[in-house]
This record gives structure tokens, C-alpha cells and sequence, in this order.
């Protein structure tokens, strides 16, 4: 993933408030919180992966099938952005 090294930083740490994020919820299950804080640290992590996974789908289209920034009027690009909308939508 050579393109992911221009947003490595932004990456990283990304990955390390999920970190932070998984870290609370062993420690809540470590202190016995009530299960309704669990889950919504649970689903904490869970969007903030999806939203992880959405950013390295988006480049990934952007950089391996077509840019539509790049060719905004082909019909491919037309797809790739559709297809980034989709994705942003679906892991929301």
C-alpha cells in the first residue's frame, strides 16, 4: 500500500484513538460498568473502524481503479465516484 504512506500519519493515528477506544472498553469491562456503557463504547470503535476502512477503500478506488478528480467526465470515474459514495454511506 505505497499510497497509504502519504497519509501515514493521519492513518496512525487513527489507529491509535481506535486503540484507545478498545482500551476503554477492556477497562470498562474490567470495572463491571453497566452493560449500556459497554455498548456504546463497543459502538464507538465500531465507527470509528468504519470509518478507518471507508478511508482506505476511498484511496484505494482512487488510487488503483480510477481518480475521478483526475478524469471527472469519463464514464469510469462517473462509477468510482458513486462507488465512493456507497461506501461512505454504507460503513456511516
Amino acid at each position: 500500500m505505497a499510497h497509504t504512506v502519504r497519509e501515514k500519519a493521519k492513518l496512525i493515528a487513527r489507529v491509535r484513538r481506535i486503540r484507545g477506544q478498545v482500551e476503554a472498553v477492556e477497562r470498562g469491562l474490567e470495572a463491571e460498568i453497566g452493560c449500556a456503557e459497554v455498548l456504546q463504547l463497543i459502538a464507538s470503535v465500531r465507527g470509528a473502524m468504519n470509518g478507518l476502512m471507508a478511508e482506505v477503500m476511498e484511496d484505494h478506488i482512487r488510487m488503483h481503479v480510477v481518480d475521478p478528480d483526475r478524469e471527472p467526465d469519463s464514464e469510469r470515474a462517473k462509477g468510482a465516484e458513486e462507488l465512493i459514495d456507497v461506501v461512505r454511506t454504507y460503513l456511516k
